[in-house]
């Protein structure tokens, strides 16, 4: 959709037109919903601000109390991957922040944070924002809309397509809420906005239902697999989700699904996706191009999708990384690996496991493999991972004059973490999948990861569920799995796994489990007394 150029112009038209449409009066820019989806033109528009909200910012977060001003003024805290990501990967091993005056980072890498953390509710609001625009489409897109508004034939069929894809979208926000705060309200497009009817709560186990049976009917209704235009949802992005939902059921509803986690991981590989031969070609300005291996991504362009949030944020953000090194305009001193993480590469070089992309700093300025202290830039080392130039050395395709902003696409979806996710829940019991498969697919991550060699290989004996674990951060670090992964593990909360200042501890310890859950928002529940706060918050 050429980059969603074309975003900013439709405006905020569902919030408009129910605001309005109980008064009998018109916004003043006279730009209505009526004249937005009047034609197929028009619609895809619509649908790219769709998609474009999982890339811009604006004024999502700012309605709230619960998010201060801080956040507010810089928006590319309230960028959606920003706050995701902050949620999945600051909480663990994988990443501290050095700077605790930035809004809500204080207390995420300790496990002492609260009700009232301003990430924690910014990524709460987003997703509502993101799932608000997604209802109101499939509102505008139902059949009797289309009708009546005089488009047929192919074009009404297209619209569908479209609908179906913001069943997507929406699906991925409520997957989203599931996993991070679970037991979140619940509106859809039949809940009429502002009727002043409030959302009722879900239960997880209902909304995994939900999530559930509206992929599956999707299977039937997006366009098969890597046939859609690129940055668009199609059939393999349903799967995708399918198998990641299977692969955490037991988390969310207490009963394992492994084996439907390994039917629709086949259902990808069997799709004809490939492993692209170089890793560090994954999280680069040309990794649009990959579409051997992605199957669903966050597209990312210097020049029209420009936040302080997104790829931007993973390219900046590394502490005191050469902007030589990522290809833009130099560093903010903020990210850095706990050594528990980078002790997980046997050679932290990066010269035999190329997936190793550490920056250890200079002989006058070194990174301590150590954190020894959270907020320090030079505690830890640094990912050189996200780099704003393409396969070929030439800097980014639309890098701005500046070079404030990536080009770097994100990958919500790959090949890579479904290898993993069939092999995972084959040691986990689930059939339809066999070891020495499972083994294989192991083992061609690892051959990537080793530049083509066989020398990183590993045996039936080594293949368990601790190696699973430790293979998916190497494999998948920085592309915001971390936290539900230890989760799944039964590592995040608990002392089976500690690492640098978990619990605010040098050493690391055990926290209370309702940390493997966010807590709701207090304005949401002052507002809406059929909220009920999760457990012990």
């Amino acid at each position: 959709m050429n980059r969603y150029k074309n975003i900013f112009t439709i405006a905020l038209l569902s919030l408009a037109m129910a605001s309005c449409s109980k008064l009998d009066l018109t916004p003043t820019n006279d730009l209505v919903a009526e004249d937005v989806y009047a034609t197929p033109q028009g619609y895809k528009q619509a649908l790219a601000k769709v998609y474009g909200a999982f890339a811009l910012t604006g004024n999502a977060t700012t309605g709230s109390q619960d998010i201060p001003a801080s956040i507010i003024r810089d928006e590319g805290n309230s960028d959606f991957l920003r706050l995701y990501w902050n949620l999945q990967e600051l909480t663990t091993d994988e990443a501290a922040w050095s700077w605790p005056g930035d809004a809500g980072v204080q207390g995420l890498h300790e496990m002492r944070w609260s009700s009232i953390n301003a990430i924690a509710n910014g990524l709460y609001y987003r997703s509502f924002f993101q799932i608000t625009l997604a209802n109101d489409f499939i509102r505008q897109a139902s059949d009797a809309n289309i009708s009546a508004r005089g488009i047929s034939g192919t074009e009404a069929e297209e619209l569908k397509n479209f609908r179906a894809e913001a069943r997507f979208l929406r699906a991925y926000q409520y997957w989203i809420l599931m996993d991070l705060y679970a037991n979140p309200p619940f509106v859809t497009e039949n809940d009429e906005v502002g009727s002043g009817k409030l959302p009722q709560q879900i239960q997880r186990k209902d909304l995994f239902a939900y999530i559930e049976s509206e992929l599956k009917d999707l299977e039937n209704l997006l366009p098969a697999p890597k046939t859609n235009e690129y940055g668009r949802a199609d059939r393999a992005a349903a799967w995708a989700l399918l198998a990641r939902l299977y692969l955490n059921a037991e988390v969310y509803t207490g009963t394992g699904r492994y084996t439907d986690a390994i039917t629709y991981a086949k259902k990808i590989i069997d799709a004809g996706y490939t492993l692209h031969p170089k890793y560090r070609e994954l999280t680069i300005a040309d990794n649009h191009l990959n579409t051997d291996e992605n199957i669903f991504t966050i597209t990312y362009d210097g020049t029209y999708t420009q936040n302080y949030g997104g790829t931007t944020y993973l390219m900046h953000g590394p502490a005191n990384v050469p902007a030589d090194v990522t290809g833009s305009s130099g560093d903010w001193g903020g990210l850095r690996f706990t050594e528990n993480f980078v002790n997980l590469f046997a050679d932290k070089t990066g010269n035999t496991d190329k997936r190793a992309q550490f920056y250890t700093g200079t002989a006058s300025k070194p990174q301590t493999l150590d954190m020894t202290e959270i907020y320090l830039s030079t505690a830890g080392y640094s990912s050189t991972k996200y780099r704003n130039y393409t396969r070929t050395g030439a800097p980014a395709p639309h890098i701005d004059a500046k070079k404030d902003f990536a080009d770097i696409d994100f990958p919500l979806f790959r090949l890579g973490e479904i290898y993993l996710t069939y092999a995972e829940a084959v040691l986990r019991g689930g059939t339809g999948g066999s070891t020495s498969t499972a083994l294989s697919y192991i083992n061609a991550l690892r051959t990537r990861a080793y530049d083509g060699s066989t020398a990183g290989n590993i045996s039936a004996a080594q293949l368990n569920l601790d190696f699973i674990l430790d293979e998916r951060g190497r494999e998948l670090y920085y592309e915001a799995h971390r936290r539900t992964d230890l989760i799944r593990f039964n590592k995040f909360t608990t002392s089976a796994y500690l690492w640098a200042w978990k619990g605010g501890v040098r050493n690391g310890a055990a926290v209370s489990d309702k940390y493997n859950i966010f807590p709701l928002p207090p304005t949401d529940l002052s507002s809406n007394p059929n909220l009920k706060q999760n457990k012990d918050y």
